[in-house]
């Protein structure tokens, strides 16, 4: 079935032209969050990361049951990620010694493969 939104321009060139560095995985409630509400991935919702990036890198977003939810450009490097994952934004400061962005992958920078509900 065709997607009932359109991806900007943006969305395609991130989700379908940059080739992942790495991997996120990120629990349920994050995949919920992201696919169904629309949000941005925050560190609380990252229970693991694979291979090394740079800020500004595209990676692929897993789910728990390692399915690909999409493709996002990171805020923060694989080394910082795991120096954050799981914690609230407001921890980021005090585990890094400064805080640039409260997400992990802003909302903008996310291209979601399929835009169908997760459940539970």
């Amino acid at each position: 079935m065709p997607a009932k939104t359109k991806l900007s321009s943006r969305k395609c060139w991130i989700g379908y032209t940059l080739k992942p560095k790495g991997k996120i995985r990120i629990d349920d409630g994050a995949a919920r969050a992201i696919a169904n509400r629309g949000k941005s991935l925050l560190p609380g919702g990252i229970s693991h990361v694979e291979g090394e990036f740079d800020v500004g890198a595209p990676v692929e977003v897993m789910d728990g049951k390692n399915n690909s939810l999409g493709i996002g450009l990171v805020n923060y490097s694989a080394a910082d990620i795991r120096k954050i994952m799981g914690r609230p934004s407001s921890k980021i400061s005090e585990s890094l010694g400064q805080k640039t962005y409260d997400e992990v992958i802003h909302r903008d920078n996310l291209a979601i493969f399929n835009e169908c509900k997760i459940e539970g």
